[in-house]
């Protein structure tokens, strides 16, 4: 058993150092400030939520919009998802809310902030790329930026409102989110599970259990890893 929590440490500690590792987390940070602590809220809601039994998932994906829209990390309610729901529930209810705020998010890119998103991504010359190429195959270009992490998650949402893609396109290319959803949630499933162990909820056959699971998670990363090498390679050809 210590071997068995000694590796789904490791594993965790690995996950959230490749989590901070991209730009995504970086995009996060310019919107910190001493004075306001997002992370704090979303850590708290999460604990709200898992209070709320059945109702919890309803909660969660609203939630889930808000956070998207409001520039929120949303890396900490996808991890916080597979401790609350486990890993097939909070990956459906992160798709879920993920998918319905990137659109929001959308929208108001296009119709509400224009002006104020066209400003901030002026100098950006990947997302002069991106408007370029979307001209020609939007949801080819819409779903490849969803499966490779070089674009911050919430600046793209607004970003690509100001584009060519229709909204149809947009919405059918999130599905490019469903792999890196499925792994983040199942880090934070083993974590949920990693705090079980030496409790009155642990499974009976822990070591048979731990061992599927941290299979399933290594197989889960290499396939994320290698469709998202593959969206990045085919990007940078369209762009």
């Amino acid at each position: 058993m210590r071997s068995f929590r000694l590796i789904g440490l490791i594993l965790v500690v690995i996950g959230f150092g490749f989590l901070l590792n991209t730009e995504f987390a970086l995009a996060q940070e310019s919107i910190k400030t001493n004075s306001f602590n997002p992370q704090a809220i979303l850590r708290d809601a999460l604990q709200w939520i898992d209070s709320l039994g059945t109702v919890g998932a309803i909660a969660f994906i609203a939630l889930y919009i808000i956070a998207t829209v409001a520039f929120f990390p949303g890396s900490i309610l996808t991890l916080g998802s597979g401790v609350i729901f486990g890993v097939v529930w909070g990956s459906l209810y992160v798709f879920i809310g993920a998918t319905l705020g990137a659109t929001a998010a959308f929208l108001v890119g296009r119709y509400l902030a224009r002006d104020w998103i066209a400003h901030k991504i002026a100098d950006n010359k990947k997302f002069a790329a991106i408007d370029q190429a979307v001209g020609r195959e939007g949801l080819k270009i819409v779903l490849l930026t969803r499966l490779s992490p070089i674009f911050p998650f919430n600046l793209l949402n607004y970003s690509l409102g100001i584009t060519g893609v229709s909204l149809k396109d947009y919405f059918i290319g999130s599905l490019g989110m469903i792999p890196g959803t499925i792994m983040y949630v199942y880090l934070g499933s083993l974590a949920g599970n990693l705090a079980m162990i030496g409790t009155e909820t642990q499974p009976t056959n822990p070591t048979i259990q731990w061992a599927i699971r941290i299979i399933g998670f290594i197989a889960t990363v290499a396939v994320t890893i290698y469709i998202t090498r593959i969206a990045r390679k085919a990007l940078e050809e369209e762009l």
